[in-house]
């Protein structure tokens, strides 16, 4: 947050705070003044280049401003200008001010992390036109002058006195960060050989050939070679580097696709633009699937701008209404995989429309019988409570506000829906309302299966593949521990 403090000097008596007064051209005198101090932020720039359009890096991007000139990111000069006039709007002369004129000289840069203050005083009253000079400066904390120079203004003629107006919140989105953070977080690892299962429209195929170019997959494109050459062809896409199987139909494609895993070439499967229920359909089958005692759920990741930290959702894709029993596997599938991204010890929210058990409530029954489990030692690995409402899991506030005491409550890793429609509900709402940037994955069969919406972009396919990325390379660190020989 940015820390601002705000004086003006007029000998005058203040109003109530919650009004605002301004000072008429009669009221002015020589060498009245107001300052503001502020702390300046990389968020105020990235506001002010929102605002503007302005995306000059060197005062948005720490990494570009590295091999600058100044090696810090500095700040607009003329953000630095919008606080001086700030001060001539809002203060001194206040509401009613134009600005007609203004000479600044910058004599040397403002950074992120500097604290600096800003004034304006009364130089000079113009009675015939009603303008008013003003000599202004920026001084830093260091005592030197960062910003010198005049602004000319016509002056308010009346006295103004009326309630102060809220300045909106923002949120400025840092999704575009946030998803190279995470696809940073593969950086390293080897790159994971994927059947990519009949990526027949552009946004799939784009989606694996990023996620190619970012060294996370060498796809296999599993497909109708003629339509994936055409698709390519429209999209813009150099499909040549990678290995095409050829396929009639995407059912094909499915139970190609896991054939090749099943003979050691690929060690994941990614979803294309065939339905899901096509994909599980060869995952699952009993005769050459991909099948393990454990029961195959789905884990969204999502990453929301108002909330601290990841948030991992199970199920929301494949398990419609489970029972308790494919409840306990499906959340240990999202602690196991909450461990491979680096939490050590996730919180489980077993989530209800409520916060008591209710017998007329199935979520919340099975929510205690969970939460017993992970006592007894049936599920390991991770914090659990429940049944929670939303609103408790996510906010300790609201669990205060109810009387809940819970381990989890404000600090949840992972949310656990009662059943698929409220699952996929919550994700898509997430990911459309609140920015939420989503990756998805099946856990619970030999390999990952990347697994995202057909509307989903190539962005979060890619992100979806970092997922893979980092349990395949858990599940050879598994392999290898298992093969080598005990002391």
């Amino acid at each position: 947050m940015t820390h601002a403090s705000r004086t003006a000097h007029s000998g005058r008596q203040s109003v109530s705070t919650d009004l605002v007064e301004n000072r008429p051209f009669s009221e002015l005198k020589i060498g009245d003044s107001a300052t503001v101090t502020r702390t300046i932020t990389l968020d105020d720039l990235k506001l002010f280049a929102a605002a503007t359009g302005d995306a000059n890096p060197s005062m948005i991007d720490p990494q570009f401003a590295d091999n600058s000139i100044y090696r810090e990111v500095v700040a607009n000069g003329m953000w630095s200008g919008a606080m001086l006039v700030n001060l001539l709007g809002c203060q001194l002369p206040g509401l009613g001010t134009i600005l007609v004129d203004q000479n600044l000289r910058f004599l040397r840069p403002i950074m992120v992390g500097d604290t600096a203050t800003f004034k304006v005083t009364v130089e000079r009253k113009y009675e015939r036109t009603q303008h008013v000079l003003f000599d202004a400066e920026v001084i830093l904390e260091s005592g030197l002058r960062a910003i010198t120079g005049t602004l000319e203004v016509l002056a308010p003629k009346e006295k103004i006195i009326r309630p102060r107006v809220s300045i909106p919140e923002v949120i400025l989105s840092n999704r575009d960060e946030r998803l190279q953070s995470f696809i940073n977080q593969a950086k390293g690892l080897p790159p994971v050989v994927t059947a990519v299962v009949h990526p027949c429209d552009a946004e799939s195929l784009r989606g694996a050939v990023l996620a190619a170019q970012n060294g996370l997959i060498e796809p296999i494109l599993v497909g109708p070679s003629t339509r994936l050459l055409k698709c390519a062809a429209e999209a813009g896409l150099d499909i040549s580097p990678y290995r095409i199987v050829d396929t009639a139909y995407s059912q094909e494609s499915a139970r190609i696709a896991v054939e090749i895993v099943n003979n050691g070439e690929a060690e994941a499967l990614m979803k294309g633009s065939l339905h899901t229920d096509e994909l599980m359909s060869a995952v699952v089958s009993r005769a050459n699937g991909l099948r393990t005692a454990r029961r195959l759920s789905h884990v969204f990741r999502m990453e929301v701008e108002t909330y601290a930290k990841p948030l991992l959702i199970t199920d929301a894709a494949i398990n419609i209404e489970p029972d308790l029993e494919a409840k306990a596997d499906i959340v240990q599938n999202a602690i196991d995989l909450a461990h491979v991204l680096g939490i050590a010890e996730p919180r489980v929210a077993i989530l209800s429309a409520v916060e008591t058990v209710n017998p007329k409530i199935k979520s919340t029954l099975d929510a205690a019988a969970l939460c017993k489990m992970a006592d007894r030692r049936q599920i390991t690995g991770g914090v659990l409570d429940g049944p929670l409402a939303f609103d408790n899991a996510i906010s300790a506030d609201a669990a205060r506000s109810k009387g809940i005491k819970s381990p989890v409550s404000g600090i949840a890793d992972i949310l656990v829906v009662p059943d698929l429609e409220s699952g996929n509900m919550l994700a898509k709402q997430l990911e459309y309302l609140a920015s939420a940037v989503p990756a998805g994955i099946v856990l619970g069969a030999r390999v990952p299966i990347i697994l995202t919406s057909r509307a989903d972009n190539a962005e979060s396919r890619m992100a979806s593949c970092v997922i893979a990325v980092m349990v395949a390379e858990a599940n050879r660190k598994k392999q290898r521990a298992a093969q080598t020989p005990a002391d």
